[in-house]
């Protein structure tokens, strides 16, 4: 057990989840420590030592330039201006003559910092793509073994991932959205390996905080709502734009409300997302920095002891943020496609009974 735990905190201390020293002579900052980690770069640093130097894509007044983020650092590994532009907090600008970035000042006076467009392949990008490869891997396999072993039991990763998915299609899709929910399956499918695996590959040392990227969150729940309005029907919109039960006059009043809340739901499934999978991060990083803050041997093994709890739990969190925002969605998509033949009653605190 004390090999275990010895070889757990090794991995955690050199994949640079426990945290890195400060610069030479300088005073630890877990913040800038944590804000590293979860934040996304142009490199990508698997443990102290190694990183991956990705692409960096640019169109400004320069046109085209396509070059290493390599270039951005000197033999030390300090930043460095390179080619007329300079890296400050993970955003690349144009530099002066001083290797500063450009400031410029807009219509309204406000001064800010010019750069180019940046279409570079940060780490975050890169892990998108090495999640969707794992995931067309697996389910090709998959498929593939079904059609190789038609009418047989599963077996291998196949007996694995078979569960999970009849669990999402009868016990997600097909109680939440009716008698046509077998054409959102395949989406709802979709959306809860790739936050699950993305999760999980999160959770892993040196792994990227994709699900914890709020502009990716955001995209997620944009496509929620693109198929829920384009799936919803006549009964939907009636809903909004003539509530059942309220009066005439109270339905200018009533109409904004329920636009609004049309778009509060998206905004709830990218804003849980995104907050519970940073939250852990943060936590897990937080704890391991009490080791440099108090610098005592004594903190090191409760540190690492509550780390590794964490770590568990953010497993189970990891399925199910995965598993709520699959059903959160399906039972948008059940609201947006529900019939409703008949109306009784629907006022403040009422009730709405539908005869299918």
């Amino acid at each position: 057990m004390k090999k275990l735990f010895t070889l757990i905190f090794s991995l955690f201390a050199i994949s640079g989840f426990a945290a890195e020293p400060a610069a030479e002579g300088g005073k630890f900052d877990p913040g800038q420590m944590i804000t590293h980690h979860i934040g996304d770069e142009h490199s990508w640093e698997f443990a102290h030592g190694a990183t991956l130097h990705l692409p960096v894509i640019l169109y400004g007044k320069n046109g085209l330039d396509i070059f290493s983020s390599k270039n951005f650092y000197d033999e030390h590994g300090n930043l460095k201006p390179y080619n007329g532009y300079v890296k400050e907090h993970s955003h690349i600008y144009y530099a002066n003559e001083a290797g500063e970035p450009v400031v410029e000042t807009n219509a309204e006076g406000k001064e800010h910092h010019a750069g180019p467009l940046d279409f570079s392949i940060t780490k975050n990008v890169a892990s998108l793509f090495l999640s969707v490869a794992l995931l067309l891997i697996i389910f090709f396999t998959i498929a593939g073994r079904y059609k190789a072993n038609a009418g047989k039991a599963p077996k291998g990763i196949q007996s694995f991932f078979e569960p999970i998915i009849i669990f999402i299609r009868d016990e997600v899709a097909k109680p939440n959205i009716g008698p046509k929910y077998e054409r959102y399956v395949p989406y709802l499918l979709t959306i809860f390996f790739f936050i699950w695996f993305n999760n999980m590959l999160g959770l892993m040392p040196g792994g990227a905080n994709l699900t914890g990227n709020i502009a990716v969150t955001l995209v997620l729940a944009v496509f929620t709502l693109l198929v829920t309005l384009f799936s919803s029907n006549k009964a939907y919109w009636a809903h909004i734009f003539k509530t059942p039960g309220v009066p005439v006059a109270l339905l200018p009043i009533m109409i904004p409300i329920e636009l609004v809340g049309i778009l509060t739901k998206p905004f709830s499934l990218m804003v849980r997302l995104f907050a519970n999978i940073t939250a852990g991060h943060i936590i897990i990083l937080s704890l391991f920095s009490l080791i440099f803050i108090f610098e005592n041997i004594a903190i090191g093994p409760v540190s690492v002891a509550f780390a590794i709890f964490m770590n568990f739990l953010e497993l189970f969190v990891a399925l199910l943020q995965a598993y709520v925002f699959t059903l959160l969605t399906a039972m948008y998509f059940g609201g947006a496609t529900e019939e409703h033949d008949h109306v009784e009653d629907m006022g403040f605190g009422g009730n709405v009974k539908d005869h299918h």
